[in-house]
């Protein structure tokens, strides 16, 4: 009889879908495997098991299956929930989910990120807290991805110049950062570069809703575009959030 292929991990729960009598395949981020998914009996049906493996959950969990190619089982050993304070606030709920749908819909399965699964947990971490912090937080985030993937920024230097300095805007089709001066007549044609992506100091909530609108264009034109899915809904959500603060 051949060996079962097995591992134990640490992950981040993104998708929890039925399967079966009573089952549910989970999908997580996990630390050393990549965006990995398993079958998790009862996963459905217990109540024990659902409460453990909401959006943004982290798990410890071992794996095993026949052979490496198959789908193979979660077995859970320890849950820990997420904040309260996600379930509590509409715009750090709509962020966990779109956290969660953009990790289960662009990430090669089984492909290692572990800078990414780094990423993702402090980002957690700050979550339901202050919300122009998240926010802010969120936006590296994106950022981080696009980057992870290979559709990085480039916001070190002026696209036009060469310069270092004065950094104000990013062009929408190199996403590579504009000076000021170079700017000139065309700014109102490129995204504004928020004062926290340029090593100011301090958030404040029009800086995020730029920050969202310009990390959002790349996700949608650069990531989205090379898959079948679109931005998910509740990312475009969260504009609003910020839109309606004073």
């Amino acid at each position: 009889m051949a060996a079962m292929e097995r591992w134990n991990d640490t992950g981040i729960v993104i998708a929890v879908r039925p399967h079966g009598e009573g089952g549910a395949v989970v999908t997580l981020l996990t630390e050393n495997h990549g965006r990995h998914a398993g079958y998790v009996h009862g996963g459905h049906s217990s109540a024990r098991l659902r409460a453990g493996l909401q959006p943004g959950a982290t798990v410890d969990v071992e794996w095993n299956a026949r052979s490496h190619d198959q789908l193979g089982s979660f077995s859970i050993e320890e849950a820990r929930g997420g904040s309260p304070a996600w379930l509590d606030d509409a715009a750090s709920l709509a962020a966990l989910q779109a956290v969660c749908s953009i990790l289960d819909k662009v990430l090669p399965e089984r492909e290692l990120h572990p800078a990414l699964y780094a990423g993702t947990a402090a980002f957690l971490d700050v979550l339901g807290h202050d919300r122009d912090i998240w926010g802010a937080t969120l936006v590296l985030w994106e950022l981080a991805v696009l980057r992870e993937l290979g559709f990085g920024l480039d916001l070190s230097k002026c696209v036009v110049t060469g310069v270092t300095d004065d950094l104000h805007y990013v062009s929408p089709k190199s996403g590579g950062a504009v000076s000021l001066e170079a700017a000139g007549p065309y700014k109102d044609k490129l995204f504004p570069l928020p004062a926290f992506l340029r090593g100011g100091e301090g958030v404040c909530t029009a800086d995020v809703l730029a920050g969202l609108k310009l990390s959002g264009r790349f996700l949608e034109h650069r990531l989205f575009a090379h898959t079948s899915h679109t931005l998910p809904e509740a990312r475009l959500r969260l504009l609003s959030f910020f839109a309606e603060q004073p």
